[in-house]
């Protein structure tokens, strides 16, 4: 008979947010400690050091104060200076201070006492005061016709209740009375009403929403969620040493060395602070979601390693740079699949997953949440269209930052956001760096249409331009993790080393962006940090200038240098079966492009005019192959690599015989197996299974390749009786490197039965 489908939850979707933020996962087995963690090794210095005089200076927050308190003492005549009105007022935000001695000053502004959302901007001072210029928000001068309202603040109030309950919001309410305002964010300075929403969202999440209402016509003119959240589920980072305060038997979860950051038990409930958490012999947690101390590892663990992050590479104490810790709180709620950054309580709050089960703690998502704070007190990018994309992109970015930086074993930094979560229950990470359409829904490149995306998905164009930025186009090991990054153009760029990309983001985030800063605006944010970096001009500009038309965002910047070769990486194919590869190159001179090449295997030739290189190998062995790829000015490049051809019929065989259970109608199980071997895995890569279970006809199996990209073996039918599945399956996985971890995933999908997977082989 037909059997009806167990339908697995829904992946839960990231909620849309705006000025604070949200994120989450991992897990340890943990000994705290009362002492700072040992410093982790650094990554090599990058290819591209920074200009000294343009790298921040390290300020400790009684010197960021005392840079505050002077410039607030000056606002009047720095208004005057940038010939603002005479209804208009500049309030002290933030200063940064360049080691040459500049400042950047970023104030936010008022007319006639009101606040001018939109309004922010930064002046860059030389040391001896001089103003070497200013970015601003909106150009337009900030005037009105009138400050009296004609649409009455109930009014507005009942727009943006109904707004909130169009989203799914409930339980709504109002979070304060409305407050007048003058919105100049979309370049036309109008009277506006400022209306809080507060409640939960759809998903239990808080609810900011923030309703702009016109105060004339009583228009609905923009909305943002000022909580920001994003992903959930996981909890392994190894054994960490914690910063704790106390002595036996009342030690507290309390970091001493990093503003007073605690960690609170909200012990499933949902407001409040909770209790701080305390412990008799200061050795807290065990490992498991059992243990309420150990998410409260995970947390304070992410936080002392963002702090130091900051601190150590960025120069800046704590997140608004001020020495102040922001607080963790964890088991929010029941169940409660996700986690989220409040700039209004200062503090991260981490749910526990599905069923309790799987805090989301983990390090790079502790990373993401805490640098939404770092957004909120620098360029405070409104969390919705581009520069919302902007927003939750710098948390993955700075996220990403925090995990290489921690160096983690248990955890190695990697440009997968999430990993550790299993958020989607495949062993899948939430996003890709390298690749951000890997995940089904966010974008690789920049479009007209990007900014009507969720930000989590608009953010793919800035967390793309990241990898490409650090690491260069191409297929690419790191730490055990293939990635392969394209670009837009199809032509490659270089990189300029993870920790340079680092910090121009820093930079341009915390001198030259701004609440409304779009893609566009991120690349001259960018462009003017590297000048500062780098020198105008250099190869690290043109890089970044480069970079940015890789993922559709201007054009590329003629250098002259040569010819650049992207590496493919080793290759492996099989005798008798046909191969390619597209090499891939380019040259800051005009005209055509001619490629040669030494060492291929027998068999194979490549094509003077197009660099693709083919044909079918007919000896085994392996051979070293170099590229060389001249210009029309005679310059050349070179890439060379591995390629290694396998006997026909046959090769390496990797098994795994440990037997799994497959439950009923359950989750997806899998089975690893950690191939060590070089160059792509083969056109033919065979994939022999042997399962047993009663009704084959449930069954969905599938070979997942160390990057993630899933092969489907099998699909499930409801009619198919037969029982078992002792079957080989032949994969073209020649686009992937064949090194690392693949997964024979399979899942039951209908109610009724169950099986085993008893073990399953790879021949290459």
């Amino acid at each position: 008979m037909r059997r009806t489908p167990h339908r697995p939850a829904p992946r839960r979707a990231a909620a849309a947010g705006a000025l604070v933020a949200a994120t989450a996962l991992l897990a340890v087995g943990v000994q705290a400690g009362t002492g700072a963690a040992a410093a982790p090794q650094r990554p090599a210095a990058p290819h591209a050091a920074p200009a000294p005089g343009a790298l921040p200076a390290k300020l400790t927050p009684s010197q960021r104060a005392e840079l505050i308190r002077t410039a607030s003492a000056t606002t009047a005549e720095t208004a005057r200076r940038l010939h603002l009105g005479a209804q208009e007022k500049l309030v002290v935000k933030d200063v940064e201070k360049d080691a040459d001695g500049t400042t950047h000053t970023r104030y936010e502004r008022t007319y006639q006492g009101l606040p001018v959302l939109g309004g922010d901007l930064v002046v860059h001072s030389a040391g001896n005061g001089a103003v070497k210029s200013t970015t601003k928000a909106v150009k337009a001068a900030i005037a009105v016709p009138s400050t009296t309202a004609k649409v009455a603040p109930a009014t507005a109030q009942a727009k943006a209740l109904s707004s909130a309950k169009t989203l799914g919001s409930t339980k709504t309410a109002p979070d304060r009375a409305p407050r007048k305002v003058v919105w100049a964010a979309d370049g036309t300075p109008r009277l506006a009403w400022e209306t809080v929403v507060g409640g939960l969202q759809d998903d239990g999440t808080p609810n900011q929403l923030h309703v702009i209402t016109d105060a004339t016509t009583g228009e609905k003119i923009f909305q943002y969620q000022g909580i920001e959240n994003g992903i959930g589920n996981s909890e392994y980072s190894g054994k960490v040493t914690i910063g704790t305060s106390g002595s036996a038997p009342n030690f507290t979860m309390t970091d001493a060395t990093r503003g007073n950051h605690k960690t609170y038990n909200l012990n499933h409930g949902s407001s409040g602070t909770g209790s701080l958490f305390t412990d008799a012999d200061d050795t807290w947690g065990d490992g498991t979601p059992g243990n309420a101390q150990t998410a409260a590892v995970d947390a304070a663990y992410g936080a002392q390693e963002t702090w130091d992050y900051y601190k150590n590479v960025h120069g800046r104490s704590g997140i608004r740079g001020d020495g102040v810790g922001a607080y963790s709180r964890v088991h929010y709620g029941n169940s409660y699949v996700n986690a989220f950054w409040d700039d209004g309580c200062f503090c991260m709050t981490y749910g526990d997953g599905q069923n309790n089960q799987a805090p989301l703690t983990a390090l790079d998502v502790a990373g993401h949440e805490m640098s939404h704070g770092v957004t909120a007190a620098t360029a405070n990018l409104t969390y919705s269209g581009e520069s919302g994309g902007l927003n939750e992109a710098t948390s993955d970015i700075f996220g990403t930052a925090v995990e290489f930086y921690a160096n983690n074993p248990a955890d190695p930094g990697d440009y997968l956001i999430g990993e550790k979560i299993d958020i989607n229950g495949d062993g899948t990470p939430l996003r890709y760096m390298d690749k951000p359409s890997k995940d089904g829904a966010s974008a690789d490149y920049w479009s007209s249409s990007v900014g009507n995306k969720d930000v989590h998905y608009s953010s793919g164009v800035a967390n793309h331009f990241f990898y490409l930025l650090s690491e260069g186009s191409g297929p690419k090991d790191i730490g055990g993790v293939h990635y392969d990054s394209p670009t837009y153009d199809n032509l490659p760029v270089p990189g300029i080393g993870r920790a340079n990309a680092e910090k121009v983001w820093f930079k341009a985030l915390s001198q030259y962006m701004s609440a409304n800063t779009n893609y566009a605006g991120a690349r001259t944010a960018t462009l003017q940090a590297a000048a500062d970096l780098f020198g105008q001009g250099s190869a690290s500009y043109n890089t970044v200038a480069n970079t940015w038309a890789a993922v559709n965002v201007g054009s590329r910047v003629p250098d002259g240098g040569g010819v650049t070769v992207t590496n493919p990486g080793n290759q492996t194919s099989t005798v008798g079966q046909a191969a390619s590869l597209q090499i891939k190159a380019s040259s800051g001179t005009a005209g055509a492009l001619s490629y040669a090449a030494s060492g291929l295997p027998a068999g194979l030739s490549v094509n003077a005019s197009t660099g693709l290189i083919s044909g079918t190998p007919t000896t085994a062995g392996t051979s070293s192959v170099t590229v060389t790829v001249t210009d029309s000015a005679k310059k050349t490049g070179t890439a060379s690599f591995t390629w290694t051809v396998n006997p026909a019929g046959g090769g390496n065989v990797y098994e795994n015989n440990t037997k799994v259970a497959i439950p009923d109608a359950g989750s997806a199980v899998t089975s690893p197996i950690t191939v060590s071997r070089s160059g792509n895995a083969p056109s033919g890569l065979k994939v022999t299974v042997d399962i047993t279970h009663s009704y084959r006809g449930d069954l969905v199996v599938d070979l997942v390749a160390p990057d993630g990209t899933a092969y489907r073996l099998k699909n499930s039918s409801a009619w198919d009786s037969a029982a078992d599945v002792k079957a080989t399956y032949t994969v073209n996985a020649s686009a992937k490197a064949a090194s690392g971890t693949w997964k024979l995933r399979v899942q039951d999908v209908y109610a009724g039965d169950s099986g085993t997977l008893n073990g399953w082989k790879l021949t290459f």
